[in-house]
């Protein structure tokens, strides 16, 4: 069941913008508006849960093997020297949108990553050019 207050399942229901990926009917995979590196990536059921501990083990096993097609798309994309996996539940661990989502980040050697509050928003049309790349990997 959708919350009308989550930015995340209203980009489920397609009634805010979002530089898709991929979806399926169980979830999705689009870009950060804030991303710390190109092709950074989240991935959502498309269901909501708060925390990763609400999730049925069956929707648990379909979003991470989602994420390993985006990890890798993302590193035939953008080609990071590695990829952050990433998962946060609740605000004591820097949990700051209530909708279970897995943050799939491209990595480069040396990098030192701001934190997620000091990162820019990117435009609608650069983050669709990227996603159409990521697209191609998937």
């Amino acid at each position: 069941m959708a919350e009308e207050s989550c930015i995340f399942c209203r980009i489920a229901e397609k009634k805010a913008s979002a530089s898709i990926v991929y979806e399926d009917n169980v979830a999705m995979a689009f870009l950060d508006i804030h991303p710390l590196n190109e092709g950074h990536t989240l991935v959502i059921p498309k269901r909501h849960y708060a925390f990763i501990y609400e999730v049925p083990e069956e929707e648990v096993a379909h979003l991470y093997k989602l994420v390993k097609k985006v990890a890798l798309a993302v590193k035939k994309s953008v080609k990071p020297g590695g990829i952050t996996i990433a998962q946060q539940n609740e605000r004591a661990a820097g949990q700051d949108i209530f909708h279970v989502h897995v943050h799939v980040i491209p990595r480069y050697e040396g990098q030192k990553l701001p934190r997620f509050e000091e990162v820019q928003e990117v435009g609608r049309a650069r983050l669709d050019e990227v996603a159409k790349k990521l697209k191609q990997h998937i």
